[in-house]
């Protein structure tokens, strides 16, 4: 048993007794349970770490039993899980620039890949847009392949989703172009990982 108090029914019944009596609570009035309380929730976690390092219990094992939990999610949710779930934007190299806009806004993931004859050539995004109008004071004639970002950020749509943000991070985007041996599949964006409770 645990208690601060030896003689309760508690203390006088356990075969084994842990003491967490305080001289006084933090209480002005020495009436609330205030230190005492404090002292069960630190015995109780000493006690559950204790047990979870003589059991060996694993993140893993954690996991398991708490599948929807971030740890869980962390250790299970992979980049599939989130890019199948997704639109697909996509747009061949050759579409014009209105086209490339509608996809990007209709599929609402700020970004789309551009493919020439399926094979991914490129990605635009939000912001390649932005940089277009910005540059170009008659967009006319322009087509994706015009104002693509090559050679797009990647990753393989079994990798954990966990390893997708950290890419984000380290290259300062917020979307990955999600594909299957070389073949796209979708978009991974910041969002959906925040939604998920990946951060």
């Amino acid at each position: 048993g645990m208690t601060g108090n030896l003689k309760s029914f508690l203390g006088e019944q356990s075969d084994f007794l842990l003491n967490t009596a305080v001289e006084k609570e933090a209480c002005p009035n020495n009436l609330a349970p205030t230190t005492s309380t404090t002292a069960q929730l630190v015995m109780g976690d000493a006690l559950a770490i204790c047990l979870l390092d003589l059991r060996g219990f694993s993140e893993q094992d954690f996991a398991k039993f708490h599948p929807g939990g971030t740890l869980g999610k962390k250790l299970y949710l992979r980049v599939s899980d989130i890019a199948g779930e997704n639109m697909k934007p996509v747009v061949e190299a050759d579409a014009d620039v209105r086209e490339v806009i509608i996809e990007i806004s209709e599929k609402m993931l700020g970004a789309t890949a551009v493919l020439d004859q399926n094979k991914l050539i490129g990605i635009i995004t939000d912001g390649d847009i932005r940089r277009m109008l910005e540059a170009y004071s008659d967009i006319n004639g322009l087509k994706a392949k015009d104002i693509m970002t090559v050679s797009p950020k990647t990753i393989e749509m079994d990798v954990l989703a966990v390893k997708a943000l950290k890419v984000m991070r380290a290259k300062g985007i917020s979307q990955l172009l999600a594909v299957e041996n070389g073949t796209y599949k979708g978009v991974v964006h910041l969002h959906n990982l925040i939604n998920q409770g990946i951060l």
